[in-house]
């Protein structure tokens, strides 16, 4: 049977902060600075992290304003889109649906999701006429969106006419890490937060002159890399049922 220290570390190419290993430390709730509630590393609800680690969670500034649209029914402390708002509070908001603002309204705003009519970033670039050698990353889009929820429990938001006409892009597939097992999706169905951070390295190319990604977002998976490594310091890797899905749906 493969072990938990046989298996290599998913996480060696990107550039995420050491200190998430303090967090393997504590071993006792807190209270959380806002609202008062018992929590462990972060508070879910309002976006901070617990005292101890206030120093220690790093800040990513992103190149462009993020909205994530959070089915009721996802529970918080097993969302990871939390991890944005904690890591990018500047830059990230979440909205509870149906509690989410009208993007008919907003101009050069997509939404990450893929569907069957969903474009690859470049290729929706290209169709929209918004890329120019000279152009930064404000002037691209002005906003990206996810969802955040199941893929059962997504079809409700999309069907919302507030989003529903919003331009779909689809990212390069990537196998997930995610270890909470969706039953009937492909490996490549990523967590969230991860498909938060394979956008922004593909975005990097065109808010950069196509420079070479230099690991700049990499730690908005800083508390995703933690949870990761306490799973599997519980659990055997070749047990849990998330990394057994198929590449292909």
């Amino acid at each position: 049977m493969e072990t938990n220290s046989e298996i290599d570390d998913p996480f060696k190419q990107f550039s995420i902060s050491d200190n998430w290993s303090k967090l393997l430390e504590k071993d006792e709730r807190d209270f959380c600075p806002k609202c008062n509630k018992s929590r462990m590393y972060f508070c879910y609800t309002c976006y901070v992290p617990m005292n101890d680690f206030k120093v220690i969670t790093p800040r990513v500034k992103l190149p462009l304003p993020l909205d994530i649209i959070k089915h009721p029914k996802e529970i918080d402390g097993k969302s990871t889109a939390v991890h944005a708002a904690i890591i990018s509070p500047e830059d990230v908001n979440i909205y509870i649906y149906p509690s989410i603002p009208n993007y008919n309204e907003l101009s050069n705003v997509i939404l990450i999701f893929p569907s069957k009519d969903a474009l690859c970033l470049e290729e929706i670039v290209k169709q929209t006429s918004l890329l120019k050698e000279e152009e930064d990353a404000e002037q691209l889009f002005s906003r990206v969106v996810f969802i955040d929820s199941t893929w059962n429990q997504c079809r409700t938001i999309l069907n919302d006419s507030r989003i529903k006409g919003l331009p779909r892009v689809v990212l390069k597939k990537r196998e997930s890490q995610f270890w909470r097992h969706q039953k009937g999706s492909p490996i490549t169905h990523l967590a969230t937060i991860e498909a938060i951070h394979q956008f922004l390295v593909e975005y990097h190319s065109y808010s950069s002159g196509r420079n070479e990604y230099d690991g700049r977002y990499d730690n908005i998976l800083f508390f995703f890399k933690f949870m990761y490594h306490k799973i599997h310091s519980l659990y055997d890797h070749s047990d849990l049922l998330s990394y057994k899905r198929p590449m292909l749906q």
